[in-house]
């Protein structure tokens, strides 16, 4: 199978659905698509060699890798200005996985895949750790600002995926818009979300179940004294469930997703007991003090419960499954996450309502809330609630996640044995695997508020560059945006952005005056009214978000808010591993890209690194 096809440069107008010839304008055909088909010896599934891992000339040999290194700068520029087009994420890339993903979601599975993945991917493990430490009863607040920013994120994440209904979600979006290598960065946190997300879960799940068994969330786990602290409590039932939850998602995704809803609708139900109960035997005098921690508190609680509205983008990424992509992505977005933002502040008002915020139990909060007020039974009952959340946040995680490593995989940032879809199953198993092996090592040795910290940076950091994306939609097209328009675009969306780092920098050295906001925000608000009044170049096909640039422009804002509410020590994790990342990029991830979008290129070079090897021996 060739892979020649697979990107288009600058010099391609990404919205091109059609092409001039001789004046006329007639349909864009791929050559690819459209040509007889060869009949090519069928290929095992299970099968792991080189050529799988490693196709590029790059790697062909270690002479050909010194020549691939030794042309580094010039990859690097050429990647920096990458773009991929629509028709290359939609039709071209989808070709490296041999075997199609099966259509077979509707708005219905959406709604309750999103109600899956989130409720119990936070609430339940997050809330007492932040209403302790951070917000008290103001983690209600927390919650509305958390849900606030999400919200603008669902609006940005579901116009690209009605436009662009393909397994890589915002890898696939802002290859198309921001570029190879900005998509690579998101890559890397895509794949860093997906681990630590993954093993947080798993962590929580451990620390419920331990509960429901005796007192004390660590029961279950072993510690080991000459760890450091932070990671020296190994948790195997993490391990054992996480291994069991991919394992189920790798049989099919109709199966998974009818499991998903019926569970999830029982657990609908025992939220409604929660919050009622909550409000029943609440005292509205445990709300007092509300603000313990200042606002200071509430935004670095926000920022960190942010965690519990992450999952939405799992649900874009199975745009690929779904059968009416227009219709049932955005009821299934942001219907869902809606509902969702209203269900989180009602379950934490009810918690702080029930205990004091000083009393509040960092690993599990509701089972030990009910438990305090002398209602052992509903502890247990929502105990298993909380469990069956988390595990269903696991099932969509490990959908969606998948279908991300696959398209990445796809596009040979990584190698594209993971891109690979059983013909059986229509699942890309390999992907999972990769995933599930990870976040269980992970999940082992790392206790929770340390993944917690590094799973918001990565999340916020893609959420922010979605925004970005969707702006540079708007507003700009190659070869078609006029110079001049593009320069006054990108001047606006500089004063935006260094505005708005401008007041998350006073705001996290505590500065007190107004002047330093009222100067950021004035600055923001003519940014963003600068763009308003620019000629936009592209309108949404189907769907698209109100109020450009105003909505993404806010939420761009609230992420990198939220970022800088989060601590120093969540930048030198996040630094720490993007240098990892960027060490693996520079190394292998650039050859690879650069090989399937140049193959004409390579071979000189390949011959060139032939001839100086023969000329050495």
């Amino acid at each position: 199978m060739t892979i020649s096809g697979h990107f288009q440069e600058l010099q391609t107008p990404l919205n091109s659905s059609k092409k001039i010839v001789g004046g006329m304008t007639t349909p864009c055909t791929s050559t690819t698509m459209n040509s007889p088909k060869t009949h090519q010896p069928h290929k095992p599934y299970w099968r792991f060699s080189k050529q799988d891992f490693f196709p590029e000339p790059s790697f062909n040999n270690w002479s050909s890798y010194k020549n691939a290194l030794s042309h580094i700068p010039t990859r690097l520029k050429n990647r920096l200005f990458a773009r991929s087009t629509e028709t290359s994420e939609l039709v071209e890339l989808k070709k490296e996985s041999e075997n199609e993903m099966k259509k077979c979601l509707t708005w219905w599975d959406l709604v309750w895949l999103g109600f899956g993945s989130v409720v119990g991917s936070g609430i339940f493990s997050i809330t007492g750790q932040e209403t302790r430490n951070n917000a008290g009863p103001a983690i209600i607040l927390s919650y509305a600002i958390s849900g606030l920013s999400a919200l603008l994120s669902v609006f940005c994440y579901t116009e690209f995926a009605v436009d662009i209904p393909i397994a890589g979600g915002s890898f696939s979006f802002l290859r198309v818009e921001l570029g190879d290598f900005v998509a690579f960065i998101a890559a890397a946190n895509i794949l860093l979300e997906a681990i630590v997300g993954a093993a947080g879960l798993g962590r929580s799940w451990s620390s419920y179940f331990a509960s429901i068994i005796k007192n004390d969330p660590d029961f279950l786990r072993i510690k080991i004294v000459s760890f450091a602290e932070g990671f020296n409590l190994l948790d195997p039932l993490a391990l054992v469930i996480l291994a069991l939850a991919n394992g189920f998602a790798m049989t099919g995704t109709r199966r998974t997703s009818i499991l998903n809803w019926l569970s999830s609708i029982v657990s609908a139900g025992v939220i409604v007991f929660i919050i009622v109960v909550g409000f029943i035997h609440g005292k509205t005098s445990n709300l007092v003090p509300f603000f313990p921690f200042g606002a200071g508190g509430v935004f670095r609680a926000a920022a960190v419960v942010y965690w519990s509205y992450t999952g939405f983008d799992m649900v874009a990424n199975m745009a690929e499954e779904t059968k009416k992509p227009s219709r049932d992505i955005p009821l299934g977005l942001v219907g869902s996450m809606s509902m969702i933002s209203i269900v989180y502040c009602l379950m934490a008002l009810a918690l702080t309502m029930m205990v004091k915020y000083t009393e509040v139990d960092v690993n599990a909060a509701y089972s030990v809330a009910f438990e305090g007020i002398g209602m052992n039974w509903a502890k247990y009952l929502v105990g298993i609630c909380a469990l069956k959340g988390m595990t269903t946040s696991m099932l969509v995680g490990s959908m969606g996640q998948s279908r991300y490593t696959t398209q990445i995989a796809r596009a040979h940032m990584i190698p594209p044995w993971f891109a690979l879809v059983h013909p059986k199953t229509g699942t890309p198993i390999y992907a999972t695997l990769l995933t599930t092996i990870t976040s269980c090592i992970l999940a082992l040795f790392t206790s929770l508020d340390v993944l917690s910290s590094v799973f918001s940076f990565s999340t916020l950091t893609i959420f922010m560059l979605m925004a970005v994306a969707l702006l540079v939609r708007r507003y700009y097209v190659t070869d078609v945006t006029p110079k001049y328009d593009l320069a006054k675009f990108l001047l606006c969306l500089f004063i935006v952005i260094g505005s708005l780092i401008g007041a998350t920098v006073l705001w996290s050295t505590k500065e007190k005056g107004w002047i330093g906001y009222t100067v950021t925000g004035a600055l923001w608000f003519l940014g963003t009214l600068g763009m308003a009044l620019l000629p936009k170049q592209r309108l949404p096909k189907v769907w698209g978000v109100p109020l450009v640039p105003w909505v993404p422009s806010l939420s761009i804002g609230m992420n990198i808010f939220l970022i800088g509410s989060l601590g120093e020590a969540a930048f030198y994790r996040f630094i720490i591993c993007s240098a990892v990342m960027l060490i693996y990029y520079v190394f292998v991830g650039v050859h690879a890209t650069y090989d399937i979008a140049h193959p004409e290129k390579l071979d000189s070079i390949i011959e060139e690194g032939k001839e100086n090897s023969n000329q050495v021996l």
